[in-house]
């Protein structure tokens, strides 16, 4: 079993009981849960939990955080789908929560997910001090907020159709899904106690990896089929949305995802971290086909 299949599988038996109701809001519950337990990646929760076991932190006591990370996510990926947003009737491979819930629903699904994030990741955590999880969750606020991936969703959708440049693509790349992988590891650098020069190459690292999987998603995006990436293929170039594939070409892109992630590597070497669980997830981000 791979590093993120041993993540995938911990994370989805806590989620099961992560979100509960007595009854009421039942509905709710049920939308929350239909995205949240489809069957994802788990890439964020994994990048959080390798970057603590780096550290010698155990898996089991990052789930909450980790937890927290897939509700962010899953959240921003219902609010993505939405007929306002990418009008998308599939997401891995399941119809998407608006199409079974209702788009009411599953604005309110997606809004129970960000809320239900910092109630995981403000519970008291084993081995971590108050001053660290507050600095957590002041982390994946800022990180997931106006000034980190909602910024980026909103420059996305004010510039989908537009000429645009590079440096717009990369201002939607940084912070619409740069920043939430970036966070990912950063709060798993806060579990132990680690010199500051060790949390800032994370950081470096954590923001690299984040843009190398957008460049990636966006190759695949033209490349790939809806059997393979679970949701419709396409849709950028349909849409004229700004990425690096329209600007400079597949392989340039390919080529520009491996020189990013190199620097993330050798911001890691310059402190002496090395981990082949990081390593392993590196790969899972350059080699994906969905």
């Amino acid at each position: 079993m791979s590093y993120l299949e041993m993540c995938k599988s911990d994370l989805n038996e806590y989620l099961k009981s992560a979100l509960v109701t007595d009854g009421r809001a039942k509905t709710l519950y049920e939308a929350m849960n239909y995205s949240l337990l489809n069957d994802g990646k788990r890439l964020r929760p994994a990048l959080c939990m390798a970057t603590a076991e780096t550290f010698g932190v155990s898996r089991e006591a990052v789930l909450p955080a980790a937890a927290a990370l897939e509700m962010i996510h899953s959240y921003s990926l219902i609010h993505d789908d939405l007929p306002c947003m990418d009008d998308d009737d599939l997401r891995r491979g399941q119809p998407t929560n608006h199409k079974v819930f209702g788009e009411a629903m599953a604005l309110l699904a997606g809004d129970g997910l960000l809320t239900e994030a910092f109630v995981q990741l403000s519970r008291p955590l084993s081995g971590v001090s108050p001053e660290r999880q507050v600095s957590m969750l002041h982390t994946l606020a800022l990180r997931a907020g106006a000034s980190g991936m909602v910024g980026g969703q909103a420059v996305d959708v004010e510039l989908t159709g537009q000429d645009g440049t590079l440096d717009d693509v990369a201002f939607i790349h940084l912070h619409k899904t740069a920043r939430l992988i970036q966070a990912s590891i950063e709060i798993g650098a806060l579990f132990p106690e680690l010199p500051d020069e060790h949390v800032r190459a994370l950081s470096v690292y954590g923001e690299s990896l984040g843009l190398a999987f957008q460049m990636i998603d966006d190759v695949l995006d033209v490349v790939g089929s809806q059997d393979e990436l679970g949701k419709t293929p396409g849709k950028d170039v349909a849409a004229a949305k700004l990425t690096y594939p329209r600007f400079i070409g597949v392989e340039e892109t390919r080529k520009l995802a491996a020189q990013v992630i190199e620097r993330g590597e050798q911001a890691l070497l310059r402190v002496g971290i090395v981990s082949s669980i990081l390593q392993e997830l590196q790969s899972v981000v350059l080699e994906r086909t969905h």
